[in-house]
């Protein structure tokens, strides 16, 4: 079985954690590297979360790395309210034991890419900081990326404002210039993820699975729940949204997705890391996303449960 080859940009964060999980756990993922961004939390937190949670997964063996500490043109807003104090409170994870690479988030995907004899795939499910830098430093890496699949926008209702997804509003500038680059993308916005729930009978589910990996996720996904349990956006569940993007790659046949024109808003005051989807073409432009805007949710919870068993 040929497996499909990634590196993970990610600011974990409860539901990056999460991604992490499911990649680490499919024998059809070969996971290159995981780099850092700030986001969820501030840099050095997000970069520590993901060294605690490749110890839990024991994946030491993937190299990670820190890229920027702050987004390209902007203060960096962080979801501290949403992820607390350490961007991955619910649960003991093991203190690492093993460094970053030497190098930073940028050099790494180079150094990486570089060793690919075919394109892969990238998986951002943070801001889009280290890949719009990437993509200025080495334009010449840029045939080694077969696709960008992402967490981040959406096509109406946002999160933050009224239009605006938490992703694309740190560093709508990074965003631009990722998504403007023509290399092939994948949306998983707001329309999807807002219903890739965790209800509370799932939850009770994975608490079920007796192996660590499992009981650190159940209690990441208890506190990280206790905040869109306060009826935030009259859900039923849980909404996790960056495992979307591995889901995606392991079953892309339980998403509906539509092709459309996507871009990024960068100057409005109200509006700035609005994502612009044009499915219709009134903008007369050629598509350039697969935008993902449905999901079999119970297809999609049973392949976390499967994956989680992995590590019994």
């Amino acid at each position: 079985m040929k497996r499909t080859k990634i590196i993970l940009d990610c600011d974990p964060g409860h539901d990056d954690a999460l991604a992490l999980t499911m990649a680490a756990a499919s024998n059809r993922i070969e996971l290159l590297a995981v780099t850092t961004s700030a986001g969820n939390q501030t840099p050095d937190k997000t970069l520590n979360n993901a060294l605690r949670m490749l110890m839990l997964l024991n994946a030491t063996d993937v190299p990670v790395a820190s890229g920027n500490q702050r987004p390209l043109m902007r203060h960096l807003k962080i979801a501290d309210y949403v992820h607390g104090e350490t961007g991955l409170d619910g649960a003991e994870l093991p203190a690492p034991s093993f460094e970053p690479q030497d190098c930073g988030a940028v050099e790494l995907i180079a150094k990486v890419l570089k060793a690919q004899a075919e394109p892969i795939t990238l998986v951002v499910t943070g801001p889009m900081t280290n890949i719009a830098l990437f993509l200025r430093v080495h334009p010449e890496l840029e045939d080694k990326i077969k696709q960008i699949v992402f967490m981040g926008g959406a096509a109406g209702q946002g999160n933050v404002m009224p239009t605006t997804e938490f992703n694309m509003a740190v560093d709508p500038e990074a965003a631009k210039i990722v998504i403007n680059e023509g290399i092939p993308l994948v949306m998983a916005g707001l329309n999807v993820t807002l219903k890739a729930q965790i209800r509370p009978d799932d939850l009770e589910h994975i608490k079920a699975i007796n192996n660590p990996v499992a009981q650190a996720i159940a209690g990441q996904m208890d506190f990280y729940g206790e905040w869109y349990g306060q009826d935030k956006f009259g859900l039923a569940g849980t909404p996790v949204h960056d495992p979307c993007t591995i889901a995606y790659l392991l079953k892309p046949e339980i998403f509906e997705a539509h092709n459309a024109y996507i871009d990024v808003e960068t100057q409005g005051s109200l509006t700035a890391g609005e994502t612009v989807v044009d499915f219709t073409g009134l903008m007369e432009k050629d598509n350039n996303a697969k935008v993902l805007m449905n999901l079999d949710r119970v297809q999609f919870i049973e392949m976390i449960i499967e994956l989680l068993h992995k590590f019994d």
